[in-house]
């Protein structure tokens, strides 16, 4: 049942409704045993913020980016809206605190944090016309200076859906109506140049 304040379902859970946290944490795994890395996010993000800082897995499923920096020494807190996929994640690590909430509800997270990141195709996946909200709830939680780091599908190619929801020039004209200003695009989460094809990896700062 929902309500005026009920967020509408996302994408995400229109996609997902079938899939556990195991069976979505499995993919991974089978990515890795092919020799393909699991962690290209979490690399990143450990180049972009200084050891031991604080870091935010914006729509964290079942936790593979922020387990991997909780390991790596960073203090990391999980947001996501899926309870499914948050059991899982509780059950890999203590070390990371874990948050249901929906990422266009700003949620008392405590200490701001030097960076945020949203892997795994995160803000197509959220509901439709709540992008604009994530983004500003996700300014919110940034310490001043501190990075979003998203990467998403620009394409069905690159996508669970069957077209892209919205393209980069609307993605950069809510950053920055927000706060947030463009530093670096790639087409890779290993920093491979923006060449204009299905997928972007974007770095925002909070001005």
């Amino acid at each position: 049942m929902t309500g005026p304040d009920t967020p509408p379902p996302s994408r995400w859970a229109q996609q997902a409704s079938t899939v556990s946290g195991a069976e979505y944490a499995a993919h991974f795994d089978a990515l890795a045993a092919k020799g393909t890395d699991p962690h290209g996010e979490a690399s990143l993000c450990a180049r972009l913020a200084a050891p031991g800082s604080r870091i935010l897995d914006a729509g964290c499923g079942t936790g593979r980016v922020a387990v991997r920096l909780a390991e790596l020494g960073y203090r990391c807190v999980g947001l996501d809206s899926d309870e499914v996929m948050l059991a899982h994640a509780r059950t890999l690590s203590t070390e990371v605190d874990w948050v249901l909430a929906d990422l266009s509800e700003s949620v008392d997270l405590a200490a701001p944090f030097d960076l945020a990141v949203a892997a795994g195709n995160v803000i197509p996946l959220v509901a439709p016309g709540t992008e604009p909200a994530v983004l500003h709830a996700l300014w919110g939680y940034l310490a001043s200076g501190g990075l979003l780091v998203a990467g998403f599908g620009l394409d069905a190619a690159h996508l669970p859906l069957q077209a892209a929801p919205f393209g980069l020039a609307e993605y950069d004209e809510w950053c920055a109506a927000t706060g947030l200003v463009l530093e670096h695009r790639w087409s890779t989460w290993d920093g491979m140049p923006w060449d204009g094809g299905g997928y972007a990896v974007s770095i925002h700062r909070r001005a």
